[in-house]
């Protein structure tokens, strides 16, 4: 099968990178390949002045829209797991973690999750416990890549009940 050489292929795959890497990385080498030097500029979300155009909405996804997504996944499988889960849910729920970080396609992320699985394996005991287990764990990847962190007490408002406020109903 052909495909497209990526202009990351030698430094990184699209699902270890965000769309605002993948255009800086391919304006810096095409801007190499014409001996242009200098800091990268422009708004990767719009048109700008050295042709890129707004992305496409149906194109693989970046590390970012990667990310956000399957933290949806996880978070909503928890939040849907029995509160007196069997033996067997144990034991699949503790699997699947451990398959899931042998296959996430961000292989930065997937070597970094194995590692926390190590350390921390995920609590499965019940509903809430695995629910807090993700949201703790959530909230170490939130601080390494220096975003916030989130009030593990809400977890169940946001992921299975929905904000108090009504906000979520129909």
């Amino acid at each position: 099968m052909n495909r497209r050489p990526s202009p990351l292929d030698n430094d990184q795959c699209r699902s270890c990178s965000s769309f605002s890497d993948y255009i800086k990385a391919t304006k810096k080498k095409k801007d190499a390949e014409n001996g242009i030097t200098g800091a990268v500029t422009g708004d990767s979300g719009n048109s700008n002045n050295s042709g890129y155009t707004r992305r496409r909405s149906d194109c693989p996804l970046d590390k970012d829209e990667l990310g956000n997504k399957s933290w949806g996944l996880l978070h909503t499988m928890a939040a849907n797991y029995p509160v007196q889960p069997s033996q067997a849910q144990k034991t699949d729920m503790k699997t699947f973690f451990n398959v899931f970080a042998k296959f996430y396609p961000c292989h930065y992320c997937a070597e970094d999750l194995r590692e926390e699985l190590k350390i921390d394996p995920p609590k499965v005991d019940s509903q809430e416990a695995l629910s807090q287990w993700l949201c703790r764990l959530h909230n170490k990847v939130n601080v390494k890549i220096g975003k916030e962190v989130f009030d593990c007490s809400k977890v169940n408002e946001r992921w299975r009940d929905g904000w108090l406020d009504g906000s979520c109903d129909y």
